[in-house]
């Protein structure tokens, strides 16, 4: 009897689900990466698509025109039809001068249909065009070089400019087309000692993701800084959602980050464990509606995630 009840709650916690207060969301398709797969779950829990993905990776697009552009290795961007075929991939090469390691952990294809890679170790953005060929270079300023560390989320600005997260500095800056630091904000412990670890328990300043807002302020996924931040363009914070703040929630390493039409925000949250959800989405007076928890196609460790079928959503 006591099997049959743990394989049971085991069999609950598997599928997708949302809480009781949240009963009437629609849900999302999710399309993630985890589990040595890329997976397009539907809203009903149901696996739609997958290919074979035994990297652990940092971003992933569903493109406009139906492809997927993901993260297949550690140095690798590759597109791919929905039937799987491959139409596009870049692979980043040590530069000119450079003798270390070199990783991708983020990309992003561009109104004029290049793609945005950014390239740690090479500590630089490049925009390779449909040949492959790299079109445009910007180097980044990095205090404490590590090519796992140097960056997380980038993203091209509507502006122009670049807004780049440097885990290894705790650092989001923004650089113009040249190359030049316009802006910078240095994420702090929160008041909480630094601690080592991936999960919870891991505190420091390692920061993931960030988006410029309508307003002009960024919205920052701290990464294992257990928090959500808005700051303004002072680096105030005007807003927040502190590692315990949210019913039922603890912030672990907080990664994927989606900002809807009406102001809600869809947060990742890894390595939190199966006790928590693996994305939510909470309202600015900070009351979750909708919750992702999937252990069975996904696992602790479900860091970049593309929630589809929004219109108009920064992310």
């Amino acid at each position: 009897m006591r099997l049959l009840l743990a394989l049971t709650a085991l069999a609950v916690a598997a599928v997708p689900v949302a809480s009781a207060a949240d009963s009437k969301h629609p849900g999302y398709r999710i399309l993630a990466q985890d589990k040595g797969h890329v997976a397009i779950v539907g809203a009903d829990g149901k696996v739609e698509w997958e290919i074979e993905c035994k990297h652990n990776s940092h971003d992933a697009h569903l493109l406009p025109n139906g492809n997927l552009l993901l993260h297949t290795a550690p140095t690798v961007v590759t597109e791919y039809t929905p039937k799987k075929e491959v139409v596009w991939k870049y692979d980043a090469k040590q530069k000119e001068g450079y003798k270390g390691r070199v990783e991708v952990h983020a990309f992003q294809r561009l109104a004029d249909g290049n793609t945005l890679v950014a390239e740690s170790g090479n500590r630089r953005i490049v925009e390779v065009n449909k040949d492959g060929k790299i079109v445009k270079e910007i180097a980044l300023q990095v205090n404490r070089p590590d090519p796992h560390r140097d960056t997380r989320m980038v993203r091209k600005l509507d502006t122009g400019n670049y807004l780049v997260c440097h885990e290894g500095d705790g650092a989001v800056r923004e650089y113009d087309t040249a190359g030049k630091i316009v802006w910078e904000y240095k994420l702090d412990l929160g008041g909480r000692k630094e601690s080592p670890g991936h999960g919870p328990e891991g505190h420091g300043t390692a920061v993931y993701g960030a988006i410029r807002l309508a307003n002009g302020n960024t919205l920052i996924s701290g990464g294992n800084n257990n928090r959500v931040l808005e700051v303004d363009k002072d680096g105030k914070i005007v807003w927040s959602i502190d590692q315990k703040e949210l019913d039922g929630i603890t912030l672990a390493w907080v990664t994927t980050l989606h900002v809807l039409p009406n102001g809600n925000v869809i947060v990742g949250n890894c390595h939190a464990g199966d006790g928590n959800p693996q994305l939510f989405e909470v309202t600015r007076d900070k009351k979750v509606v909708w919750r992702f928890k999937d252990f069975r196609t996904f696992g602790n460790s479900l860091a970049a995630a593309h929630v589809l079928d929004i219109k108009d959503v920064r992310r």
